[in-house]
């Protein structure tokens, strides 16, 4: 019995297609994408909107009007009526998040998908050069296989980027969302004002020299 398995001649032309299609994307990608890319973000590193010196310049007021929403008791008359904070639609219309942090974002985020799936593309690439395990003369996959996991940790966090893009987006909605509930509440921004340090930086220095 043979030991190895036989592969259908179509399915084996159209994979080596595909692995042929990868090395070439792969081999561009190293060779002229990512220089061409890094030459891009460094130009967009000097760009305005990125050098901020003062966080007073993106500063984005958050203008609620009171509203006073009167409602009936439930044990009361018709005339009963007592004034309360919950808000269902803001006075104003609706409150827009923060036009600098949003330009920023904006632009942002598609760098972010891009380096993703092009570290896709060249870790495939080599994954797919790995050739199989053999006694001896190792040092070269074991080399290809210390790329693959440097790549899929850019990959991871390229991704816990995007992530963290919701989660302001999530945030910053609940908390306009209590200003707005509980707009005579000072703890809500005490709270704010004694953790400002940790809410701007949850990493100690030491933790961000490592990248």
């Amino acid at each position: 019995m043979s030991s190895l398995l036989k592969v259908d001649n179509e399915i084996k032309t159209k994979v080596d297609a595909f692995r042929e299609r990868i090395t070439s994307e792969a081999e561009d990608l190293v060779a002229n994408f990512f220089p061409k890319k890094l030459l891009e973000l460094d130009h967009f590193l000097k760009d305005p909107i990125i050098n901020i010196a003062d966080l007073k310049e993106i500063h984005s007021e958050i203008n609620l009007t009171q509203n006073a929403k009167k409602r009936k008791l439930e044990d009361g008359g018709d005339e009963a009526m007592v004034t309360g904070t919950k808000v269902f639609v803001m006075p104003g219309g609706m409150m827009k998040s923060n036009g600098s942090l949003v330009d920023l974002i904006e632009k942002v985020k598609p760098e972010i998908r891009t380096l993703i799936e092009k570290c896709n593309t060249v870790k495939m690439w080599v994954q797919l050069l790995i050739p199989r395990i053999e006694d001896g003369n190792n040092f070269g996959v074991s080399i290809q296989e210390e790329t693959v996991a440097e790549l899929r940790t850019v990959e991871g966090e390229a991704a816990s980027y995007l992530d963290q893009i919701s989660r302001y987006y999530i945030t910053r909605a609940k908390l306009v969302s209590k200003i707005a509930k509980y707009p005579h509440v000072v703890t809500l921004h005490d709270m704010i004002l004694k953790n400002i340090e940790k809410i701007k930086r949850p990493r100690s220095s030491n933790t961000d020299a490592l990248y």
